[in-house]
């Protein structure tokens, strides 16, 4: 089991991430769990349930989910690059990301189709690493981070997500 990462492991920010996964939590099986329950949440919404925003000027809940694959993808590469030694990555500005495509021109069913095969990939890809690829590190956006850390990190930006999207959207 890929233990939970000390707070030097990961930038500051990161902490509120890490720190929404149960310490004695096995990373993979919550990644697992997680496709699953995700899926199934955005899948059943309506198109008119997915235009929602809480608030004006916040995303709708198509542009949430496209943010949270767009960061797995980010946290994923990151991982891959990390786990092959190269150490320096920029950071990626996320409300660029979501003003810079039109989640809400697709449907939220083909969203949540492609949240579940990017996870699947993202699965593929962490269980593959080998403890001395856990092990090593990068910089993403100027702070060091490690290999483990970054499961972590996915996890925890999707627990984050899920938590705002309850308390304020559903």
């Amino acid at each position: 089991m890929i233990s939970k990462p000390k707070s030097d492991d990961y930038a500051p920010y990161a902490a509120g991430y890490v720190n929404l996964v149960p310490d004695d939590a096995d990373i993979l099986q919550v990644l697992a769990d997680n496709q699953a329950s995700t899926y199934k949440l955005f899948h059943n919404l309506t198109e008119e349930q997915a235009m929602h925003a809480y608030a004006e000027g916040k995303w709708t809940l198509k542009e949430v989910l496209g943010h949270m694959i767009d960061t797995e993808r980010v946290f994923s590469f990151r991982a891959f690059v990390f786990s092959r030694e190269d150490i320096s990555l920029p950071g990626f500005d996320q409300e660029t990301y979501v003003l810079s495509t039109d989640f809400n021109s697709r449907t939220i069913q083909g969203l949540a189709d492609e949240f579940k095969a990017v996870r699947e990939a993202t699965l593929f890809l962490y269980r593959s690493f080998s403890e001395e690829q856990l092990g090593r590190s990068g910089v993403a956006s100027g702070a060091l981070v490690k290999v483990a850390a970054l499961l972590f990190l996915t996890a925890g930006h999707e627990l984050y997500h899920l938590d705002i999207i309850k308390e304020r959207y559903l």
